[in-house]
């Protein structure tokens, strides 16, 4: 939000657009590979329930290697991946110019972005939340600092907000090394090494992730799909849907802290083999997320004016970003189902179930919503958005009570 504050205050709305763009391209190449964190968390979760001390570190260990073999192709193949994507955007000439200095500099953050996902999926799988805020609280403290000095101090531009992030992330992985030094040797047990060297041990976390790398593709391409057809609508939509995405973000990272609590309990509950823990876990955390999101929209719909105010003061981004904020309002009531259940299907190791969830939201409801409401403009953009996380959240529910709480009392009973 700060980068995106600090461009909304320069004298272009081109900055900001650039921004939203880069944000998006990352976006694919980093949350794509999110599954690192997600399947890290599951299945060190249930490694911690079972009280598997040398699995509990193979977790870590293939995690962490497996995050820096992609970050040194993502790296190999840094300018093809940043032309075609910009060229898919199809921005303006002066916003697609502006995005690739973003890109070209950003890049560079891939080792450490991609550590920081492994690292953080394993600290919520051995239930210690502390030092992933540590992380963040790093992270973000770093970015907005250099922000303010680099961009407003400085003068420099986008070229500022890249360099900033880079530096934060190196920052926030460096903070957490010391703490999992200590939190092996808490935790005992001995490293494996040929769960690490041969490539038939990471048979099953591939597996899992292979189908959370799919179903996060499909999530990411939702949300490119809906940078490119604001983009399509000119700079001052898209400017004004980057500064709404900003909250649906901030929404998201708030229900995330209640689906990474359903990942942690929900992982050690199937562990354990105990249903009751489970379900448990699952009531608690929904009742949580649902008040958090009602506070959301009370949030949105009360000071969206002066949030959108905060991260621009130009005043036709400003007055666009008004035009659509009823859709944010709405919002946090739709996307809560779908936030939370990813948490307990994470937990559970379900990763094919929620592939397939995903694919059919985006190819049967977000795609054919957006063709039949396309007349609308962004307004028919952003319905067909709510729409599918609705169409998540409903698919979850059905497979959550069929399948999931089905499958752990079998094992509790077989136990």
């Amino acid at each position: 939000m700060v980068d995106t504050g600090v461009t909304g205050h320069l004298e272009s709305a081109a900055y900001l657009g650039a921004v939203a763009l880069g944000a998006t391209i990352f976006g694919f190449l980093y949350t794509g590979v999110n599954f690192l964190r997600m399947g890290t968390t599951g299945i060190t979760a249930q490694r911690y329930g079972a009280n598997d001390a040398a699995g509990v570190r193979t977790s870590l260990g293939q995690a962490l290697i497996v995050a820096e073999a992609i970050a040194l192709l993502l790296l190999l193949l840094q300018r093809p991946i940043g032309d075609l994507a910009l060229h898919l955007l199809g921005a303006s000439a002066e916003v697609t110019r502006h995005a690739d200095t973003y890109f070209r500099i950003r890049i560079v953050s891939a080792p450490a972005t991609l550590a920081s996902y492994a690292l953080i999926g394993w600290f919520i799988g051995v239930q210690n939340v502390r030092v992933p805020l540590v992380m963040v609280l790093v992270t973000n403290l770093t970015n907005i600092l250099l922000d303010f000095v680099l961009v407003i101090g400085m003068g420099m531009k986008v070229d500022g907000v890249a360099a900033a992030t880079v530096a934060a992330e190196y920052a926030g992985v460096a903070a957490a090394l010391p703490f999992v030094r200590a939190e092996l040797a808490r935790r005992g047990g001995a490293w494996d090494r040929s769960r690490l060297v041969a490539w038939r041990a990471y048979g099953g976390f591939l597996a899992v992730n292979g189908n959370l790398f799919v179903r996060t593709l499909a999530l990411m391409f939702t949300f490119g799909f809906v940078t490119a057809q604001g983009a399509r609508q000119g700079s001052l939509v898209l400017a004004a849907n980057a500064i709404l995405m900003n909250l649906q973000y901030l929404l998201s990272f708030a229900l995330d802290g209640f689906a990474h609590a359903a990942e942690a309990l929900v992982g050690k509950a199937v562990g354990a083999g105990s249903t009751q823990a489970l379900r448990r876990a699952v009531r608690l955390t929904l009742a949580w997320s649902l008040y958090v999101a009602s506070a959301f929209s009370l949030l949105f719909l009360l000071g969206g004016p002066f949030i959108a105010g905060l991260l621009t003061d130009l005043p036709v981004v400003l007055d666009t970003t008004l035009r659509y904020l009823p859709w944010i309002v709405a919002s946090p009531l739709v996307s809560v189902w779908p936030f939370l259940y990813d948490g307990v299907f994470v937990g559970a190791t379900r990763a094919r179930e929620m592939r397939d969830i995903m694919l059919a939201s985006t190819l049967l409801v977000f795609l054919p919503a957006w063709y039949l409401l396309r007349g609308l403009g962004n307004d028919g953009l952003w319905l067909a958005f709510l729409l599918f996380m609705a169409g998540r959240g409903i698919g979850m529910h059905w497979h959550y009570r069929r399948r999931v709480l089905g499958d752990a009392a079998g094992v509790a009973d077989a136990r």
